[in-house]
Order: C-alpha cells, then sequence, then structure tokens
C-alpha cells in the first residue's frame, strides 16, 4: 500500500510529545522522502545503542514498538490519514530491529553476524528501505489487515526482521574482512 502524502503537517504538532516522536523528532516533515530520512535517524540511534548490553538494546527497541502503536495510531487520526508519510517512528523502529538483527547483537559469536560496522548499518539501511517501500509478501498484508497503529508498526517490523535476517546470512563484513 503506497503512502498518500496529504498537505504536509503543521510544525506546531512538534511541540506535542507524542506528534514529536511519531514524527520522527521532525524528520518527517522534510519535504523529500520522510520515511528516508526517519530511517537515517533509527539507523543513527541504533549505532549510539550499539555499545549496550544486548537486553537493553532490544528492551529499548521493544518499548519504542510498543510505544508507537498508540503514537502513531494517535498522530494518523490528527492528520485524518492512517499512515501519512510524515508519521516516521515506525521506519525509526523497524530500521533498528534490522541494524539489531544484521548486526547479531545478542546472537551467539559465529551467528553469522559482522557487528554493527559502517557497512553493516548502510546495508540495514539500504535493504530496510526497499522492502519497506515495496511492500512484498507478506509486509504488506500486515499493513492492510491490521490498519491503525498496529498497521502502520507491524509493516515496519516485519521489513526490519526481513532485511536483518538476509543480512545474518549474507554477513556483509565477510566481504571486506582481511583472510
Amino acid at each position: 500500500m503506497s503512502r498518500k502524502v496529504n498537505l504536509p503537517p503543521p510544525p506546531r504538532l512538534l511541540k506535542d510529545p507524542g506528534h514529536f516522536l511519531s514524527l520522527g523528532g521532525g524528520s518527517g516533515l522534510m519535504p523529500f522522502a520522510p520515511g528516508t530520512w526517519g530511517s537515517v535517524l533509527g539507523v543513527l540511534l541504533a549505532w549510539g545503542l550499539g555499545g549496550v548490553p544486548a537486553v537493553m538494546f532490544w528492551g529499548v527497541v521493544g518499548f519504542m514498538a510498543i510505544v508507537g502503536i498508540p503514537l502513531c495510531d494517535r498522530t494518523g487520526r490528527v492528520l485524518g490519514q492512517v499512515d501519512h508519510g510524515a508519521i516516521v517512528w515506525d521506519e525509526v523502529v523497524g530500521v533498528m530491529v534490522a541494524v539489531g538483527l544484521a548486526a547479531g547483537t545478542g546472537l551467539p559469536a559465529g551467528s553469522g553476524s559482522g557487528g554493527m560496522t559502517p557497512l553493516t548499518l548502510l546495508a540495514a539501511f539500504v535493504l530496510f528501505r526497499i522492502l519497506d517501500i515495496t511492500k512484498p509478501w507478506p509486509i504488506g498484508l500486515l499493513e492492510r489487515r491490521l490498519g491503525g497503529g498496529w498497521g502502520v508498526m507491524a509493516d515496519d517490523l516485519a521489513a526490519g526482521v526481513v532485511a536483518g535476517l538476509v543480512l545474518m546470512q549474507l554477513d556483509p563484513g565477510r566481504f571486506f574482512s582481511s583472510p
């Protein structure tokens, strides 16, 4: 399901903490490719959490995902469109899932992960965006079937899981490591 952007949301929405989060701290107000800018924010947040214990990383991501359901739902109702293009919290959290899995955060050593390297961050970002934009089955099905904040969050979380699992198998770091 493609996103149709109605009128851009008024910047005053950023004064409300819930809207501030669902609009990605303002990254969703970018006039071009707001979902991409929200994903950039998510990669930066994941990278910033890269040094914390895995349980903390996944706890933060899980909390963000759960909180995102009512946040995105509320902002969608205010904007008059369930998945308005300016709502990017779902991209922020979804790409964090992709980065965490691709980097092997909390996975046993030797599980096919190259760590949180610049290449892993870039690969997770690119593959996540491709999946988020194209919404192949079953990713797109989640958004259509669940609706509301659940649908907004679920398709991006699924895109993050798929991107992360694919990258875990490909292990992008191994292609550029010394023998």
